[in-house]
């Protein structure tokens, strides 16, 4: 599956932004998908997943209750609304995808079949 994520953007502290990756193919249902992010001199970090089947969804603790991960199977894409942005959020954000391993797998591990290209967020305060 091929990734296109977008949506990143200037932000100030407190504001918003809604990231999309849009996906190819016809078994996307199937997929579980994830956003991740980096931020400058730090390893990549899980940030929200929802799965393919149950659309269960997960979240780091640093984002809950701010973030929300959502699919659209028709669209073939996956959305993540960031509300109550604050500047430690500034990073580049990825998504990822996967029809092999589970949501917690990619949680605990990093470990997705592929990667979009990355779309930046900055929060500034």
């Amino acid at each position: 599956v091929q990734l296109q994520a977008s949506g990143g953007g200037l932000v100030q502290a407190g504001g918003s932004l809604r990231l999309s990756c849009a996906a190819s193919g016809r078994t996307f249902s199937s997929y579980a998908m994830g956003w991740f992010r980096q931020a400058p001199g730090k390893e990549r970090e899980f940030v929200a997943g929802v799965s393919g089947s149950s659309g269960t969804t997960y979240y780091a603790d640093s984002v809950k209750g701010r973030f929300t991960i959502s699919r659209d199977n028709a669209k073939n894409t996956v959305y993540l609304q960031m509300n109550s942005l604050k500047p430690e959020d500034t990073a580049v954000y990825y998504c990822g995808a996967s029809s092999r391993y589970t949501i917690w797998t990619m949680m605990k591990t990093g470990r997705v079949d592929s990667w979009g290209q990355g779309t930046l967020v900055t929060v500034s305060s």
